[in-house]
């Protein structure tokens, strides 16, 4: 079976209940979904960042995520090699991307799963490796597009 990696937007959009994500979620398995120390990062900077109304539920809701993943969640630190491969390939194609898209990107592939995003754009620099990017779509289903 697969093994995927939810990107940082689609832990946003898993935590505001959109695109009927606990459900593709469910179908696939919660023990073949992870996440990168890197969406952890993000999203803790999403709450510190959070209008103080609603940081202390942006706080539970992060708390919540990272105890559901406890055990799936990849250090960057496998993807080191990828990722200087990656960054020096991009930057030589002139086609770079940010920072924590190109280690989130290199995280999946360093660790072979499968990337989930609805930021196919840049992701698709990184996955010239034929992985598949599920990409919610504007019907709110998701729908699968191959990178090339």
């Amino acid at each position: 079976m697969k093994k995927y990696l939810l990107d940082t937007d689609i832990c946003i959009h898993f935590l505001k209940g959109e695109y009927e994500l606990d459900q593709q979620v469910k179908s696939v398995g919660l023990n073949n979904c992870f996440l990168s120390e890197i969406t952890i990062l993000e999203l803790t900077y999403g709450v510190e960042n959070s209008d103080p109304n609603y940081k202390a539920g942006h706080e539970k809701a992060l708390q919540n995520l990272k105890q559901k993943f406890q055990e799936r969640i990849i250090p960057i630190n496998s993807c080191f090699s990828t990722y200087a491969q990656e960054k020096v390939r991009l930057r030589r194609a002139g086609t770079p991307i940010g920072e924590f898209d190109l280690l989130i990107g290199c995280s999946a592939i360093a660790n072979s799963l499968v990337i989930v995003t609805n930021k196919a754009r840049g992701k698709n620099k990184v996955f010239n490796y034929g992985a598949v990017i599920f990409v919610p779509g504007k019907a709110r289903r998701m729908r699968i597009a191959k990178a090339t």
